[in-house]
């Protein structure tokens, strides 16, 4: 999984990171399907109830989103059809809505990890950011998924999940990884850098 997405996705990007994570999308289809299937992933997430999606007060639009629409339209149309503008304008009004949310104290950032685990009946997360306490995760449902949002000190934190209480392993999505000092690895999560 390609990280700009997953923090695209969690509203992690900086205005700048936003558009060219816009401009990549145009060109490069494999990166839109990849992005799509995220959004999906986590439409289903949402509707699972663990994390659901804010209550927004819905405005009639206004001059500024009839003009974003417009420029949405014009700009991602002939790359996702009528139905995708929509719902890249949803996204990217939902993301503006977003950044207007109070959020962690300065220094902190709302972190969501997330991991793929069908087989286990439990999965922790333990690492810096925790002290080394193993911190349960919540399962998505049926879906297989594990999720928890933390807020997490800006820099970098080695962790590692832990499943069934013994079976530790790192996060197959964050490739840069340490030695620890038992023999095992721990994957190192870099929190609050635009990418």
């Amino acid at each position: 999984m390609d990280e700009m997405i997953s923090m695209f996705i969690d509203n992690e990007l900086s205005i700048d990171d936003k558009m060219f994570f816009v401009k990549r999308l145009k060109g490069d289809p494999d990166f839109f399907d990849e992005t799509l299937a995220l959004l999906d992933q986590d439409k289903l997430l949402r509707a699972e109830g663990l994390f659901p999606a804010p209550e927004l007060a819905v405005k009639a639009p206004g001059v500024a989103q009839g003009r974003l629409q417009a420029f949405l339209k014009d700009f991602l149309g002939p790359l996702v059809g009528p139905v995708g503008v929509m719902a890249v304008v949803a996204v990217v009004v939902l993301g503006i809505v977003l950044t207007d949310r109070p959020g962690p104290p300065s220094g902190v950032c709302s972190s969501r990890l997330v991991v793929y685990q069908p087989e286990a009946r439990e999965v922790a997360v333990a690492g810096a950011f925790t002290d080394w306490k193993a911190v349960s995760m919540h399962a998505a449902g049926s879906s297989g998924y594990w999720e928890i949002r933390l807020d997490i000190p800006r820099g970098e934190h080695g962790f590692v999940y832990i499943a069934d209480g013994h079976r530790r392993f790192v996060d197959p999505t964050i490739l840069t990884r340490e030695q620890d000092d038992f023999g095992g690895e721990n994957s190192i999560l870099i929190v609050g850098q635009s990418i």
